[in-house]
């Protein structure tokens, strides 16, 4: 702490009073205020206006790009996404029968409709446009392009049995994300799964393995993904986490609807594992409490699907059988608490029982959902950025303004005037501060990046050169190894989905591959 405080210190020196923003203004109608000429009146450099790309399209680049269009005066956006489509998480990771969520893309629609806002879809920042090429034509970029990785367990036979999944590619597949597109997962050979991991991802992954079949051939998930479905047996899920009650990653919105869905009841708690008096517990804990305590709206007796909270265990090995290895059982330890005294704090910490008995529940459908990771873009050192591979975040001032390479050697040696930061590069989103949180912690998240780059500007801080951003880039045909799709393009493919949708009476049908996505263009 006493080092991250000294590189901050470091970082108040290069930017004075800039680095104290100011409070971040609610979210209003982007069609009103995007065009608006307000707040920053440093509004050109060098005679030309600001001009921002943006890498990744999903809430963090679009809630930054919002800010910084409607605080900038003449400010130029230019997204660039990998795929052909934008959105990001609420596309492909928000659970389908979760269409409420997605109303975010409403607002991010209307930020792409701003004559000042350019998407380019299906080009890959660092492979078919290096990060050098587009550095010459900005002000400024800004990395929001999130986390594309899953964190393993790193336990025997993870990678030898069939069967186990991770949870982001489970989700990503059913949610038609074409990197996935091909996984097959097999949910007719167990009445059993297991999800490794407590946290709301875990709980979606179970809400939607019990959820009637009918209830989702209503919503957006694509028929691959519902034939599957239809044809599962599981009846029982285990959710299992290291920690106990008091130190779940779910909300209480994921858990009451695990507790409501219909026709499926919840298997009780231990009470030994549940503090006797809640009275002094903050409020939100006591929420939770209260519904873990009451258990299902549904009775065990009337149901055939339950669910279960498996509390201080820790996944030890997966046991196959067959040939090929398939999936037999899963073997877990017990924990304990270090501090007993500490059960009921969330951020109690535990370690594994002495002698502690295996515990083994067998299934043949296993998913791991321990979190995910970022990675580094190729060419982030020729920028001067040193990824942080141990956080999987790019090291920054919380603020969202990037610290050069030898910012993680500043703060190994306590030394802040090792700690600099990059002039014109910011970042936002989970790739800045780790995949944690939901869309709403995106959007304050983002804000305060926008606010830092607003700050910036306007107080003359150096940026990057300048330039025509993708106006001259589009020209260089040499630097484009792929067909880049505009907004215009996308609202086609949104089309196609949609009428392929009606076909099937359900809001859309998306395709699950590029190649399906860029034959609508043909």
């Amino acid at each position: 702490m006493v080092q991250t405080r000294q590189c901050l210190q470091a970082a108040r020196k290069y930017l004075g009073a800039s680095l104290e923003l100011p409070a971040v203004r609610p979210l209003v109608r982007v069609s009103s205020a995007v065009d608006q000429k307000r707040h920053i009146t440093h509004l050109v450099k060098d005679g030309r206006p600001f001009r921002l790309a943006v890498i990744g399209s999903g809430p963090a680049g679009f809630y930054t790009a919002y800010k910084v269009m409607s605080t900038i005066q003449d400010a130029v956006v230019d997204m660039y996404e990998s795929l052909p489509v934008p959105f990001g998480l609420v596309r492909f990771g928000v659970a389908p029968d979760h269409p409420e969520v997605k109303n975010c893309q409403d607002r991010f629609a209307e930020v792409a409709s701003s004559p000042r806002f350019n998407f380019i879809g299906n080009i890959e920042v660092g492979k078919s446009l290096p990060l050098a090429t587009l550095k010459d034509h900005y002000s400024a970029i800004l990395f929001t392009y999130g986390a594309s990785k899953d964190r393993k367990l790193d336990i025997p036979g993870e990678d030898l049995c069939k069967g186990i999944y991770s949870a982001r590619e489970f989700v990503g597949w059913y949610n038609g994300l074409p990197e996935h597109s091909a996984l097959h997962p097999d949910l007719s050979t167990s009445e059993s799964a297991v999800i490794i991991g407590q946290g709301n991802v875990a709980l979606d992954i179970a809400r939607t393995l019990l959820t009637d079949i009918d209830k989702l051939r209503q919503t957006d998930m694509t028929e691959q993904a519902l034939a599957t479905f239809s044809r599962s047996k599981v009846k029982h899920v285990h959710a299992v986490g290291r920690r106990g009650p008091m130190q779940v990653s779910f909300t209480i919105k994921e858990v009451r609807e695990l507790m409501n869905l219909p026709g499926v009841s919840f298997d009780a708690i231990d009470p030994l594992l549940l503090p006797p008096d809640t009275k002094q517990l903050p409020r939100t804990s006591r929420r939770m409490l209260s519904l873990l305590k009451a258990g299902s709206s549904s009775k065990p007796e009337s149901t055939k699907k339950t669910w279960s909270l498996d509390f201080m265990q820790s996944p030890h090995k997966f046991i196959s059988q067959g040939d090929p290895k398939e999936l037999a059982q899963v073997e877990f330890i017990l924990n304990k608490y270090q501090d007993p005294e500490e059960r009921f704090d969330p951020r109690a910490k535990v370690a594994p029982m002495e002698n502690s008995p295996i515990i083994h529940i067998p299934t043949k459908i296993a998913f791991r959902s321990i979190g995910y990771f970022s990675e580094a873009l190729q060419g982030m050192q020729d920028l001067g950025i040193q990824f942080d591979k141990s956080k999987g975040i790019i090291p920054n001032d919380h603020y969202g303004r990037i610290y050069g390479t030898t910012a993680s050697e500043g703060i190994a040696k306590g030394s802040p005037s090792n700690c600099h930061l990059l002039p014109g590069l910011y970042c936002a989103g989970w790739v800045k501060r780790g995949p944690a949180g939901v869309i709403a912690n995106t959007m304050e998240d983002a804000f305060a990046t926008a606010e830092a780059m607003a700050s910036d500007w306007e107080s003359g801080k150096p940026f990057l050169g300048g330039g025509q951003g993708w106006d001259a880039l589009s020209k260089a045909s040499d630097l484009l190894k792929t067909r880049p799709v505009s907004w215009v393009d996308w609202l086609k493919i949104d089309a196609a989905e949609k009428a392929r949708g009606k076909a099937k009476g359900k809001e859309r049908e998306k395709f699950t591959s590029v190649n399906e996505m860029l034959s609508v263009l043909d």
